[in-house]
């Protein structure tokens, strides 16, 4: 009789319970062992090594027990592959495939104690292929349950596991600030605020001897305790734990640990770094001009208390355009019936620069700022506010934007009008000597946003004159009994297009005219009457306009 060499294999997907005495691996020989003691008639003899994975998962081959395995079958050491269950020598049928191959190569084979079939058979082969294409469906399911999980847990701000970064210990399902660690983090911070880029920042931290933290690995390896590379600073610059918020995959949310910084100086050095890469990009391929940086990034303020973060997009053509944005346009993008600011940076930048140089300029000003100055000092004073025309120097004495429908209130920084004035700023008096309020509008054309600050006349919007006069022509068209489909082909326009523009002839006279002057409210625009069916009633068509 031919001696058939059995080898048992095990194996557990997690460490629970392995450091017991007796645990699932030790069940699974004993069944094992008792089954092969079974067919000792057949010639089944066991070995003594074992092959024990605890702790792995089965939808990898890569399991130490496993490759020794394989091994000794291609060596010729193993006739038998013992297992209490199919999934416990793999759950994907691609590895099986591969392990089958080998045996076959070999002529071995396995048997499962607990699944009782020939897999020298056709339909042998076919229950197992079936067995194991519903282990592998159980363990991707399994996968996307937990996937699930944590995208909801991430979704509520809750910490899920993974290595603690620098400036933080884990709490549970949070994190605790560690200050030893933040004090380093907030230092990298403001080394790149004053010096502006990653490799000095790098120089800089190296000299004041700045350390990424020293981690013992469950092997006893200890890593980190080093200076800090490049890649490192720019993980933790751009890393949004820091601001109070938690990352998954694409999208970021707000979370429940404490910030080591307030989200706007966050966005300001997200928006520093984007617009560095941006620069390092055009100067390397076409030698185009640096992109200008956020400057009014943390300091604007909406109606409601939200802080305006500094965005960006590009055109087709790859035109970068800047935008100021309501935050919770941001944090809560693709809910409905959401209201809030999108502004564009460069005419809001320079809008308020101008406002700002205005105010200094005018005539009782420099007395109001120095009113115990002589003649001699506030002349010299007057003649340096005459010449300032720089936007980034004037962007930078503002501490504070206050912007609601109709209206902007800015508020300058004393220390930093001493500075632009070369003044010892004690000598200043700013309680309501730089607050500016001025009338605020907003005029879309198309995607594009105009900005009107200050006393500017009023515009018309001719597109939607156009589209009023327009729809008026066609009205008159369709009285003597012209269809629409009529009026759309000599239009060169569809029929529907035709039937919506032509309910702007029922527009209220008085809209019409605060239209044709230029009065009517921001969000009235030849898209939004394009996509709303307006009331035949003008009082009821008045009611709707007021709310826009």
């Amino acid at each position: 009789m031919k001696k058939i060499r059995c080898a048992i294999y095990t194996r557990k997907s997690s460490e629970e319970g392995l450091e017991q005495e007796f645990n699932s691996l030790h069940a699974q020989r004993e069944a094992c062992a008792a089954y092969v003691a079974s067919q000792k008639a057949e010639g089944w003899v066991l070995l003594a090594d074992e092959y024990d994975d605890g702790g792995l998962s089965g939808g990898t081959m890569d399991r130490p027990a496993l490759q020794r395995l394989i091994a000794d079958i291609d060596a010729g050491r193993v006739d038998q592959i013992v297992v209490y269950k199919i999934d416990r020598l793999t759950r994907s049928l691609a590895d099986f495939a591969k392990i089958v191959e080998r045996l076959d190569a070999t002529g071995a084979s396995f048997v499962s104690v607990t699944q009782s079939f020939n897999t020298a058979t056709s339909m042998g082969r076919l229950t197992l292929n079936m067995l194991l294409s519903f282990a592998q469906f159980e363990r991707e399911v399994t996968a996307e349950r937990i996937r699930d999980k944590i995208a909801a847990s991430k979704k509520k701000g809750l910490w899920m596991g993974g290595q603690v970064p620098l400036g933080y210990d884990a709490d549970g399902r949070t994190l605790r600030i560690r200050e030893d660690e933040a004090d380093t983090v907030r230092s990298i911070y403001r080394l790149y605020r004053e010096l502006g880029t990653i490799r000095e920042v790098r120089a800089a931290a190296e000299a004041m001897g700045l350390r990424s933290r020293k981690r013992v690995l469950s092997t006893g390896r200890v890593t980190g305790g080093i200076a800090f590379d490049r890649g490192h600073i720019h993980h933790i610059l751009t890393n949004p734990l820091y601001a109070g918020r938690i990352r998954h995959r694409n999208e970021v949310y707000e979370g429940k640990h404490p910030a080591i910084f307030e989200p706007a100086e966050w966005e300001d050095v997200q928006t520093r770094l984007s617009d560095r890469s941006a620069r390092s990009r055009r100067g390397r391929g076409r030698g185009e001009p640096d992109a200008k940086v956020s400057l009014l990034a943390g300091k604007i303020f909406d109606e409601t208390g939200d802080r305006l973060t500094p965005t960006h997009s590009k055109t087709r053509s790859g035109k970068r355009l800047r935008y100021y944005v309501s935050r919770r346009l941001i944090r809560k993008s693709g809910e409905s019936d959401l209201t809030g600011w999108r502004l564009p940076a460069p005419q809001l930048e320079s809008a308020v620069a101008e406002l700002v140089r205005q105010k200094l300029n005018e005539p009782s000003y420099t007395a109001t700022l120095l009113p115990e100055a002589d003649a001699g000092l506030l002349g010299d004073v007057s003649l340096r506010l005459s010449t300032i025309r720089n936007t980034e120097a004037l962007a930078a004495i503002v501490d504070r934007i206050d912007i609601a429908p109709g209206a902007i209130t800015i508020v300058a920084r004393a220390s930093g009008l001493a500075e632009l004035l070369k003044l010892d700023a004690g000598r200043l008096t700013l309680s309501e000597a730089l607050t500016i309020t001025a009338p605020f509008r907003t005029r879309r054309r198309g995607v594009e946003t105009k900005l009107i600050l200050g006393d500017a006349p009023r515009e018309t919007d001719q597109r939607l004159m156009e589209n009023i006069a327009r729809a008026n022509d066609w009205f008159e068209q369709l009285k003597p009994g012209r269809t629409y489909a009529e009026i759309a082909q000599s239009a060169g326009t569809s029929k529907r297009r035709v039937q919506q523009m032509t309910d702007l002839a029922f527009l209220a006279p008085d809209i019409v005219r605060a239209i044709a002057e230029g009065r009517q409210p921001v969000g009235l625009t030849s898209d939004w009457l394009m996509r709303h069916d307006l009331p035949s009633e003008w009082d009821r068509q008045r009611a709707i306009v007021a709310t826009l």
